[in-house]
């Protein structure tokens, strides 16, 4: 244990397999959340994909060798935390590489670190831009559908729809202020106007009174710039208030279908959200995710959870590929090879670590659309990769060539 209350503990997840002495180790640390805002967005969910992904290799990593073993814990929502857990995990337990941490101002501290260290950091749940601009690292791949994507694509549809006033419900931290920039500008460059904002605390109770300032705005389109049970407490407020029923539309920009399935469709139903993976989109994600709800008690697969088996898998394939565990060399050929799974067939790692795939413009299901359990969303349209993430050179990476 690296700290009291922390999940730090070993999880013995084996391969099942007779590992031989000379097989070399292979450590994932996953960062996540087990207990506060984003813990069933990613929390014990990234833990079984990071496994999952595992077992599906597990007749190639030994025929090359490799034993893969994971630490979990639990980074409490606090940079100070995240950083000393992976320092631990770096100077004493041997970790190479680490996967998820959900919270942008937590991720950004632990890129710190990886970077120093040359430690590759998968990362699945942190949404802030910066991590693949001013903050990036040559040793980071970033899966997750991040502030741009989130941001940019709704706005466009809403406004071509004529809702062209919008305000914002925000958290004070690095994704809530990612995603309103990101959003004002696309808002503002097709015509719109933003009437206000709002800044609210990460994982406060009561989201009344920001909810309240939306309403009196009279704004056509209350942006909730936030995530997980902020989200929640946030589309509560505002179907007690009536939001919906008074003619605002509600947009979740960090909406999950955990969130969904916490709310019911009867609160939910009629936002619009921009999401990178569906359950059942596909017939390959829906057979992953079954797999994936028969191990979390029926519980359908977010996109972060999604994400991690993925950009895990693609990780190991690359430590197969190469017969090592070095971060430059690995990083090398996950950049060098398209991804080849059920999450984002083809899709390629671009020079500042960012993952290039579509996403997908949804809208929440009413109840009697919904014909089965965890039947939430409408695809309403695909968007290109070229159209979905920051184009390159605007990040301003510093170690990516002009």
């Amino acid at each position: 244990m690296h700290m009291k209350g922390i999940c730090g503990a070993l999880l013995a997840l084996g391969l099942g397999l007779a590992v031989t002495a000379e097989a070399e180790t292979v450590k994932l640390g996953v960062l996540t959340d087990l207990s506060s805002t984003y813990s069933a967005s990613s929390g014990k969910g990234a833990i079984v994909a990071t496994q999952m992904a595992i077992d599906d290799l597990k007749s190639e990593l030994a025929a090359a060798k490799f034993d893969v073993q994971v630490l979990s814990a639990d980074h409490l929502g606090k940079a100070d935390v995240g950083s000393s857990i992976v320092r631990g995990w770096f100077d004493n337990d041997g970790v190479d590489t680490i996967v998820n941490v959900p919270n942008s101002a937590v991720a950004l501290a632990v890129q710190n670190l990886t970077r120093e260290r040359k430690k590759i950091f998968l990362i699945t749940g942190a949404a802030t831009t910066d991590l693949t601009g001013k903050a990036c690292s040559p040793y980071s791949a970033h899966w997750t559908d991040d502030a741009y994507t989130l941001a940019s694509s709704t706005p466009i549809a809403l406004l071509n729809q004529g809702l062209n006033t919008w305000f914002f419900v925000t958290a004070d931290y690095a994704f809530g202020h990612s995603a309103e920039e990101e959003a004002t500008k696309v808002v503002l460059a097709h015509g719109g106007k933003i009437v206000g904002s709002v800044k609210h605390p990460v994982a406060v109770a009561d989201m009344s009174s920001f909810l309240l300032q939306a309403q009196a705005s009279h704004a056509k389109v209350i942006a909730l710039a936030n995530g997980g049970g902020d989200t929640i407490n946030a589309i509560k407020a505002a179907h007690d208030f009536g939001i919906a029923q008074g003619g605002q539309a509600l947009v979740g920009m960090g909406l999950f279908i955990t969130d969904v399935h916490t709310l019911g469709l009867d609160v939910a139903q009629g936002l619009y959200l921009t999401t990178g993976f569906y359950w059942d989109r596909t017939p390959e994600t829906r057979a992953w995710s079954k797999r994936y709800a028969a191990l979390m008690g029926g519980s359908m697969p977010t996109r972060e959870h999604a994400e991690t088996y993925s950009a895990v898998r693609h990780y190991l394939q690359a430590v197969i590929a190469t017969h090592t565990k070095n971060s430059d060399t690995v990083m090398a050929k996950m950049k060098a090879t398209p991804v080849d799974d059920f999450y984002a067939p083809g899709a390629t790692l671009r020079e500042d670590g960012r993952l290039i795939r579509p996403v997908y413009l949804a809208q929440v299901k009413t109840p009697a659309e919904s014909k089965y359990p965890w039947d939430y969303y409408k695809i309403i349209s695909a968007i290109k990769p070229e159209d979905a993430f920051r184009p390159l050179a605007a990040g301003g990476c510093p170690f990516v060539k002009s």
